[in-house]
C-alpha cells in the first residue's frame, strides 16, 4: 500500500523555485512528524527538514533560508517550498515520517534537478 505520493519536482535553473508536495493517509499524518529527505545517486539519503504536529519545523543547515516545509491538515499534505535553488539541491526527494522513517515504505519520490 502507498503511504506517501510525492509530486511537484522538475527542471529548474539555478535560483528557481519550485514546491514539492507530499499526500499521505489521514491516520499517518495526525499521528506523526513529518519529514522531507533526499537522496543523490551513491549518496546516503538526508533529511532536509521536518514539521511536528504543532508546526515547529527544523532544516539541514544546508538549505536554512531557503527551504520552508509547511503542512495542511485538512488534505493531510506537507508542502517544502524550495527557492534560490542550486546544483547541490539535485536529488530525488521523498517525505516520510520523523524521526523514525523505517516503518513506512518510502514511496517513489520526486526528481529535482538544478541545472542551467
Amino acid at each position: 500500500q502507498v503511504q506517501f505520493v510525492e509530486s511537484g519536482g522538475g527542471l529548474v535553473q539555478p535560483g528557481g523555485s519550485l514546491r514539492l508536495s507530499c499526500l499521505t493517509s489521514g491516520s499517518i499524518f495526525r499521528l506523526y512528524a513529518m519529514g522531507w529527505y533526499r537522496q543523490d545517486p551513491g549518496k546516503q539519503r538526508e533529511l532536509v527538514a521536518y514539521i511536528n504536529g504543532g508546526g515547529n519545523t527544523n532544516y539541514a543547515d544546508s538549505v536554512k533560508g531557503r527551504f520552508t516545509i509547511s503542512r495542511d491538515n485538512a488534505k493531510n499534505t506537507v508542502y517544502l517550498q524550495m527557492n534560490s535553488l542550486a546544483p547541490k539541491d539535485t536529488a530525488v526527494y521523498y517525505c516520510n515520517t520523523y524521526p523514525d522513517n523505517r516503518q513506512f515504505a518510502w514511496g517513489q519520490g520526486t526528481q529535482v534537478t538544478v541545472s542551467s
